[in-house]
């Protein structure tokens, strides 16, 4: 099998090359200076020439309050260039792996929300990243789209990297406290799409799935967990965090305070179990002090 993973290079694109480096299929990644997917034309040639079974889609517009002035682009990377991804896919046989997220929803519920859920996001970003959802449907390729949320890792950038250096540097953090989602470990999101290409019934089936920490917490309870476990490790942290309403910080784009997701169906699909946040952030503070350290 032949897998092509675009934006190989992100958070999650360093995530799959770990997770699949015990595999002897072809993978190969690539990042956005060595295909840019808003050029239709060039897409297209590129992935008609390297004729893959598989395209798993790592690339997308994530900047959420930069979203809000910088719509075309977002729109062009989330919307416009899955239609003519989920379009070759079509024509050319090609399995399309595809990651949304829980901004899709307006996050007014009071329960995680599933699958079928009505969809109402509230920010371009989220709007954008349902556009591409529907375009890849409407292809009528066969596909794999999976909403997820809160991506932390020791890759890229994200809330973990963050937050961790912020809490070496400052005895005080003001931290979101009114916004609850699922934090995931995107090591667990790699495992999870390597469970589905490499089942049985990954042919058989197209559709949306959650995928993502298997508990909800708030940033502050995310955060109050990382310093936690960094103290455990000998790092220095805060010595006070003050949890803050969101209008505390100046945020430009709309987000949903409670936007934690059911993942029954894909437990009861391919058998995989949600996110162990917990366990990642433990793994990916672990690598990060050894980097500081020097020892790899």
């Amino acid at each position: 099998m032949k897998i092509l993973i675009l934006g190989g290079d992100g958070q999650l694109g360093s995530a799959f090359k770990k997770i699949f480096s015990d595999l002897q299929d072809t993978f190969i990644f690539l990042s956005k200076t060595q295909v840019n997917i808003e050029d239709f034309s060039e897409a297209k040639t590129l992935i008609i020439d390297i004729s893959p079974d598989v395209i798993i889609n790592c690339a997308a517009y994530t900047a959420v309050d930069l979203a809000e002035t910088e719509v075309m682009s977002a729109n062009s990377i989330n919307n416009l260039a899955m239609k003519n991804i989920s379009n070759i896919c079509y024509e050319n046989s090609i399995s399309l792996v595809h990651f949304s997220t829980d901004y899709v929803f307006d996050g007014y519920s009071d329960r995680p929300y599933k699958e079928e859920d009505e969809t109402n996001p509230k920010c371009i970003y989220g709007k954008t990243k349902l556009a591409g959802e529907k375009q890849i449907a409407l292809s009528n390729c066969h596909y794999i789209i999976i909403r997820t949320s809160w991506i932390f890792s020791e890759y890229g950038k994200n809330f973990l990297k963050t937050i961790f250096k912020l809490g070496k540097n400052n005895e005080t953090l003001n931290i979101i406290n009114d916004q609850f989602g699922c934090p995931t470990y995107a090591n667990d999101i790699a495992n999870a799409v390597k469970k589905i290409i490499y089942s049985d019934k990954f042919k058989m089936v197209s559709g949306i799935y959650h995928f993502a920490g298997k508990t909800s917490c708030s940033w502050f309870d995310f955060a109050n967990y990382i310093f936690s476990e960094a103290r455990k490790l000998g790092e220095k942290t805060p010595s006070k965090i003050v949890p803050v309403q969101t209008g505390f910080f100046p945020i430009v784009a709309d987000r949903p305070y409670l936007s934690a997701l059911d993942c029954k169906k894909i437990t009861k699909d391919f058998d995989i179990e949600a996110s162990d946040w917990k366990k990642g952030v433990i793994n990916s503070l672990k690598i990060l002090i050894e980097r500081d350290q020097g020892s790899i």
